[in-house]
């Protein structure tokens, strides 16, 4: 069966997946594989010297900040503080191999637009501006004022500032997007969508309601005073592999470890850490003490079910399973949520679990010894439909017995972004809440908008339909990135500019507006010296902490300019014509030059405009940075307008698959991190050469009348009835939940609809994609 509509993306493939290899998946992460993966490209590409003299300083109280995840440092550091992905993203991003000027005369859209995301960015640092006027289709080269200049010719052009976009990648510094958020305000829109509202967005949501905060109320600390850790859909070994270590050392301490996954991913089952002996030539750390196999889309019903346990346990022995002074002092909800759950239907929730009865036991067993638990999660969770509501959940069986404001306990989120969590606190967002825009207004002296914003999601569809004509990105692949690939692509070509702040080439440079521009930036590995001398900026990670991050090797080119001057040049450019403006009280009086000069300025109105950032230019200073205030983490205190935490009634909703279909995930391959391509490997689920494949449970294969290495034509069903097809797939027998399938970020994102989104936080279903399989012609 056909459906009527087509919704396919341009080709995007450059590899040669028929010579592509499956071998078994492995059952261990890291140990020396992972040296050696971490240190030959490094040697390869970028040398010894300026190898060595990066990775030794990354993640160094001296050095700069790991930019492939935001796991966070411990006060006492190793001098290799870091992971596989980690050299590898500094390999990436450091290479002294450059775009040459002749590339782009040789290298048109049309051309560029078969290209993959791996060979984008193998072709090396971007060095220069270039530009695409309207009705052409080749960039060229251009000077920093003709680039600055064409941008203030078309926002200044625009009917509305609201007729803009200001994304943000969560690698920009936190001095970068303090400016950025500020220049677009003094411009006059809250359009500020960022990669948050594709990932993290459902938990700012789901915590923000619940207990007045939407970040981790546990410091790197509580891993090792820890009895349990539940760790819900994330893959370590892969996303953010420094995780594993302070896991071996909450092992060491006595404590049980639950993974709660649909793939029993390497890093969740052994872990061999290079640095010790044992990790060398011994058997390693066995980290799950219990797998719990999760259906996509279960996860909802399986807290509910250890929840509706912890309250039996409780009605069986009254007083003594509860946490009754936490939950009377600082709680409300207790009550309707004991009615709710009286309910549960246990068939139900084994149906969207796929797990047996005495699985969940045994969970709810580990969860009611243990005095002390920690709950982390990713993206499998807040890429749900219901992802809001399950994460409730996770506060839900948190509260129920005081797990959170006590040593070792507490809700651990897991950002994947360096500073996504940043980013958002200088203001990144497209709602910042009043008390933010009124203390920007007194330090800036004008009103900023107060209307909201477009996210991701909503800015797609802006473009689309013609009311977003400018489209600035500040980091990240945006069209890369987020779903309905066919759809963003249309959608950003019907903008008449769009404009990239990138490092190196992605799929957001060669699928354009009318005109666009791409501005080359520096990356975190280089030194960064302005007029008043070198500077250093800061990023927060996943624990709150907020640490200096500074370069240590030159430069790929003279011609770079940092974000913060990429940005403080754009809004001299952009609002120079608005200091004689007849409303000359509503204009923002902001020193921009100064802020590109010296990154003090910017961290001195920071510590006026952001709560918590007082005196900031001090405290970054201090050894190891300062902890932002947590009130759920340091005093049980919780801004929601009861002044409690909130335990919440979710409703449980199971997802219906039709007959001869399957759920789908996406995830990332070992070799990537997000949208950017390292190789065509992922070694620990046994995939080489390739990135074309459909993990599939071999039971289901057989059901539906296909063998292990066929190739198919993978179709997503929405009830909007467009066709969005991935072609000529191979599917790989691998143990994936009956009904359940996955294939990889990016290349999947074309079957995730962009109507697909999460309750109440907008973000892409990415983790719940009904699929049929065809056989490839």
């Amino acid at each position: 069966m056909r459906l009527p509509v087509s919704a396919e993306p341009t080709n995007l493939s450059d590899l040669n997946d028929d010579n592509i290899e499956v071998t078994h998946p492995k059952s261990w992460a890291a140990g020396v594989p992972g040296v050696l993966h971490s240190m030959q490209p490094a040697l390869a590409k970028m040398g010894p010297g300026r190898s060595f003299k990066t990775l030794l300083a990354m993640n160094q109280k001296d050095g700069f900040d790991c930019m492939s995840c935001a796991w966070p440092d411990p006060a006492h550091r190793s001098s290799f503080e870091f992971c596989e992905n980690g050299a590898k993203a500094v390999t990436w991003e450091a290479t002294p191999v450059t775009v040459p000027t002749s590339f782009w005369a040789q290298h048109p859209l049309s051309e560029l637009e078969d290209k993959s995301e791996y060979w984008l960015g193998m072709q090396g640092r971007l060095v220069e501006p270039v530009y695409k006027p309207a009705g052409e289709d080749s960039y060229r080269p251009v000077s920093w004022s003709e680039a600055f200049d064409v941008i203030a010719q078309t926002l200044n052009g625009l009917d509305s500032p609201d007729e803009a976009a200001f994304y943000t990648s969560g690698r920009a510094s936190n001095e970068a997007a303090f400016a950025y958020q500020l220049f677009v305000r003094a411009f006059g829109t809250n359009n500020l969508p960022d990669c948050s509202n594709m990932c993290h967005e459902s938990t700012g949501w789901a915590m923000g309601q619940t207990i007045g905060i939407g970040k981790s109320t546990i410091s790197y600390e509580d891993f090792a005073l820890a009895d349990l850790i539940i760790m819900m859909g994330q893959n370590p070994g892969t996303n953010h592999p420094r995780m594993l270590t302070a896991l071996e050392g909450a092992k060491a301490n006595g404590a049980e470890i639950v993974a709660v996954n649909p793939l029993p991913e390497a890093g969740l089952r052994r872990y061999k850490n290079p640095q010790t002996m044992r990790g060398v030539i011994g058997h390693g750390t066995d980290i799950a003490d219990q797998f719990v196999q999760i259906r996509l889309g279960g996860d909802m019903a399986l807290l509910q079910a250890v929840c509706k346990r912890v309250l039996d346990a409780e009605a069986a022995n009254p007083g003594t399973v509860l946490d009754h002074a936490f939950l009377e002092q600082h709680c409300v909800g207790l009550e309707e949520l004991r009615q709710h759950l009286t309910g549960l239907d246990e068939r139900a929730v084994l149906a969207a679990t796929g797990v047996r009865v005495e699985v969940i036991d045994e969970l709810a067993a580990r969860y009611l010894k243990a005095q002390r638990v920690i709950i982390t999660w990713a993206m499998g969770l807040t890429q749900q439909k219901k992802a809001v509501a399950t994460i409730k959940e996770v506060i839900n069986l948190l509260l129920l017995r005081g797990n959170i404001g006590k040593p070792g306990a507490g809700a651990s989120p897991i950002r994947g972004h360096s500073n996504v969590q940043g980013d958002r606190t200088m203001g990144i967002w497209e709602q910042m809440p009043p008390q933010f825009l009124d203390a920007l207004a007194q330090e800036f002296h004008f009103n900023p908008p107060r209307k909201h914003g477009v996210d991701a999601v909503d800015s797609v569809r802006a473009m689309r339909d013609g009311a977003i004509k400018v489209w600035v990105g500040l980091g990240g692949n945006f069209v890369g990135a987020v779903s309905d690939t066919a759809v963003v692509e249309a959608a950003v070509r019907r903008t008449a500019l769009s404009v990239q702040i990138s490092t190196k080439l992605n799929r957001s440079h060669v699928v354009t507006g009318e005109a666009a521009l791409i501005l080359p930036t520096m990356g975190r590995t280089e030194i960064d010296r302005q007029i008043s001398g070198e500077q250093f900026v800061s990023v927060e990670d996943t624990v709150c902490a907020v640490h200096a991050s500074q370069g240590t090797v030159a430069p790929v080119s003279p011609n770079l300019l940092s974000e913060v001057a990429i940005i403080s040049r754009m809004a001299r450019a952009v609002l120079a014509d608005r200091a004689g403006a007849a409303d000359v009280a509503n204009v923002a009086r902001v020193d921009w030059a100064g802020f590109e000069a010296n990154y003090d300025l910017i961290r001195e109105h920071i510590s006026r405009v952001v709560s918590g950032c007082e005196n900031y230019n001090e405290r970054i200073r201090h050894d190891g940075g300062f902890v932002l205030a947590n009130g759920p983490r340091d005093s049980r205190t919780f801004s929601t307008p009861t002044g409690k935490a909130h335990l919440t009634v979710n409703q449980l909703e199971h997802i219906e698959i039709p007959p001869g279909r399957l759920l789908l995930q996406t995830l990332r391959s070992h070799d990537q991190f997000n949208t950017t391509i390292y190789g065509n490997d992922d070694r620990y689920r046994g995939i080489k050469k390739g990135r074309h494949v459909v993990f599939i449970n071999k039971h289901d294969l057989a059901t539906l009348g296909f063998a292990d290495g066929d190739f198919v034509d993978v179709h997503s069903e929405f009830n909007d009835q467009v066709d969005r097809v991935l072609r000529n797939y191979r599917l790989v027998v691998y143990p994936t939940p009956r009904g359940c399938a996955a294939a990889y970020f990016p290349e999947a994102n074309v079957l995730v609809p962009l109507d697909s989104v999460a309750e109440g936080s907008n973000t892409p279903v990415s983790k719940a994609v009904v699929v049929r399989l065809e056989r490839a012609a």
